[in-house]
């Protein structure tokens, strides 16, 4: 048993060692392998460098060649050169005062081209300046329709019953026209505002009186009817006076209404509105519209 035993033992080490040059044996063999891929590689570099090497020897020769080439070149170049050397020198003063003359010409235009910008920027910033006046002015346009609008809506409200009796609201250019057929107001003829006419103008009155920084202008029209008569009214233009006038009292009469606001106008027979009906040419036009101070101030910036 002790023999076998040193038998086993010693099988088993002879095992190990077995294995061991197994394992190196397989490293030996990678090792080869990656030395054998390394050669290649060398081998490969060696032909590119044994390539590289050829093709710099020729590039040398030929370089050798064009120096040579070029030598002689610059030699006969040299023979030649020296009868154009004096003309070269006299070309080359006359392309200088060419660049001198070019140079001055150009700082002159860079100077005006300075000017221009300037003038540019100038007008950059005044186009700037104008554009947020017209901005403004066109908000100022349309708060003054839309004012108007308003005016025009509550006047409907105030005339409801009369309007297409004789009576009209529009609204026209930021203004509102208030149009009141003679009939409504006046006897034929006459320039006193009767019953029916006065309670509809103390509404128009009651409107105007809520109202601020308006114009208004009264304008007295009448039809193409001659009117001569030797007590006043004598003719048609100072009826339509008297008219306006006489419309201008009553509206004035409300309180709160602003006699500074009011203007009378008489027209005559002059602004017809209807060639075929005289009815709708003797009337009332009251004018309502937005005071422009604050259009005009801006204007005059």
């Amino acid at each position: 048993m002790k023999q076998f035993e040193e038998l086993q033992a010693s099988c088993e080490e002879i095992d190990m060692e077995n294995t061991e040059l197994r394992l190196g044996s397989h490293d030996a063999a990678i090792e080869l392998i990656e030395l054998e891929g390394q050669i290649a590689t060398l081998i490969e570099a060696r032909e590119a460098l044994a390539a590289d090497t050829a093709r710099l020897g020729r590039f040398v020769s030929e370089a050798k060649d064009e120096m040579d080439r070029l030598r002689e070149l610059n030699d006969a170049l040299t023979d030649q050169n020296g009868g154009r050397l004096a003309a070269l020198n006299d070309e080359n003063r006359a392309l200088l005062e060419d660049v001198g003359r070019i140079r001055t010409e150009l700082q002159v235009r860079e100077d005006a081209l300075l000017v221009l910008e300037a003038d540019l920027a100038n007008r950059s910033a005044d186009l700037e300046s104008r554009s947020a006046r017209v901005e403004e002015l066109e908000s100022l346009l349309a708060a003054r329709e839309k004012s108007a609008e308003v005016l025009r809506k509550r006047l409907e409200n105030a005339l409801l019953g009369f309007e297409g009796n004789g009576l009209s609201v529009e609204q026209r250019d930021g203004k509102v026209y208030v149009s009141l057929e003679a009939e409504l107001l006046f006897a034929s003829g006459s320039a006193n505002v009767d019953d029916k006419g006065e309670a509809i103008l103390r509404k128009l009155g009651d409107v105007i009186a809520t109202q601020h920084d308006l114009e208004i202008i009264i304008e007295g029209h009448t039809d193409t009817d001659r009117l001569l008569s030797p007590n006043i009214p004598r003719n048609n233009w100072e009826l339509s006076v008297l008219r306006a006038t006489s419309v201008l009292a009553i509206i004035m009469g409300q309180p709160g209404v602003d006699p500074s606001v009011l203007t009378a106008a008489g027209k005559g027979e002059f602004h017809p509105v209807d060639l075929e009906d005289k009815s709708k040419n003797r009337r009332i036009e009251v004018v309502l519209a937005p005071r422009l101070d604050d259009l005009f101030d801006l204007l005059d910036e």
